[in-house]
C-alpha cells in the first residue's frame, strides 16, 4: 500500500472502507442494491448484467461481511430478496 493510499483511506466519511478489498462483482452488486433494493438474485443479475453464478458469489461475499441481508420473498417463497444493512 502506498503512502497516498494509506493517507486517503478512511478519511472521507462517505467512503465504505469495508468494500475496498472485495471483488469488483461484489462492489457492483452492492451499488445495484443501493439504487434498486430490495431485489432477488434474478433481479440483481438483470440490473447488473452479471451471470447468476457471479451474483451468487458476490452476494455470498457481501453476506460474510454483513453488508447485505436476505429475506424470504413474499411473492415467491422459493426466492430471497436482498437489501443493504444500515
Amino acid at each position: 500500500m502506498s503512502a497516498t493510499e494509506s493517507d486517503t483511506r478512511g478519511d472521507d466519511p462517505g467512503t465504505d472502507v469495508s468494500l475496498d478489498d472485495l471483488p469488483p462483482s461484489s462492489k457492483l452488486v452492492y451499488k445495484v442494491l443501493e439504487y434498486e433494493e430490495p431485489l432477488t438474485q434474478e433481479g440483481i443479475a438483470t440490473e447488473s448484467r452479471l451471470c447468476p453464478r457471479t451474483v451468487r458469489y458476490a452476494l455470498g461475499k457481501l453476506e460474510e461481511r454483513e453488508l447485505v441481508d436476505s429475506r424470504v420473498c413474499l411473492e415467491d417463497a422459493r426466492q430471497s430478496t436482498y437489501r443493504i444493512l444500515e
